[in-house]
């Protein structure tokens, strides 16, 4: 699936801000603001980026993608449905006994490609992707989405520095860069900063975007591959809980859940940006 029409792409990333905070209010437990700030990420790469095919979510020449901030599950979900995966009514099983959607992704699922959420995992398991697929001469690419929070895991810097030796040109890891953890401030809680200049050491390819404009996103994985030899590294500068005022930069939104008087304000300013 690939939208070229940007504003039709934003009418479906509101759509599904919709559909995830009703989803977390009605299963009374999710992770909010984290999956409003990668919603557009998660937009650009299924409906503009990616090569897949719905009907075949093994098709061997897809293209492969790990939410490695697996918590941030909502909106993963809710793209996946919306993409055709499965039946958006599967979405009212959230959170309730028997359901294939569990609060992390799991390959009951399709179009999941790992089990993910022990954080720090997927980008290990993207390069060992991206590296089987060089040795195969497959021309699909990787791609992974990380949480800012994340990166004080080590597994991750080893495997950038992975990913740098092997030349994996086929690879796009994202850092969606909210500032924001569970617990505060990301350079109060464990100091990132400069994280352009840390995987820039590790032999990447480094680029820093408006990671809630799917027109700059649009424009940007468009240019790729940027440099041959190199894995692509996109800083995806966000604002968690984007979307709904009350819940922006709030780091309380990491795993607030709602109430019927919040959610109905929610739903308001999102139907007036579908409005407008």
């Amino acid at each position: 699936m690939h939208i070229t029409d940007i504003k039709q792409l934003e009418r479906k990333a509101t759509v599904i801000r919709k559909r995830l905070i009703q989803m977390i209010h009605d299963a009374k437990g999710g992770h909010t603001g984290g999956s409003m700030s990668s919603v557009d990420i998660l937009t650009t790469l299924f409906f503009h980026s990616m090569d897949y095919k719905v009907e075949d979510p093994h098709w061997p020449d897809r293209d492969r993608f790990i939410l490695s901030k697996g918590h941030s599950v909502e909106g993963y979900y809710c793209v996946l449905a919306e993409a055709g995966f499965f039946s958006k009514d599967i979405l009212n099983s959230y959170g309730k006994f028997q359901s294939i959607l569990a609060g992390h992704p799991t390959k009951k699922v399709p179009g999941v490609e790992l089990n993910s959420g022990a954080l720090g995992h997927g980008l290990s398991v993207g390069v060992g992707m991206a590296l089987a697929a060089k040795m195969d001469d497959k021309k699909h690419r990787i791609f992974v989405l990380m949480g800012d929070g994340e990166q004080g895991e080590g597994s991750i810097m080893e495997a950038a520095n992975s990913a740098g030796h092997y030349h994996l040109d086929n690879l796009v890891a994202i850092i969606d860069r909210n500032f924001l953890q569970i617990s505060g401030n990301t350079e109060d809680v464990m100091s990132l900063e400069n994280l352009r200049n840390r995987w820039l050491a590790y032999n990447w390819h480094v680029d820093e975007v408006n990671g809630n404009s799917i027109n700059d996103l649009v424009k940007l994985l468009d240019s790729y591959p940027a440099e041959k030899g190199k894995p692509h590294l996109i800083i995806a500068k966000t604002t968690k809980g984007c979307g709904v005022s009350f819940m922006e930069n709030k780091a309380e939104w990491h795993h607030k859940v709602p109430d019927v008087n919040q959610l109905d304000i929610a739903l308001s300013e999102l139907n007036k940006k579908l409005e407008a």
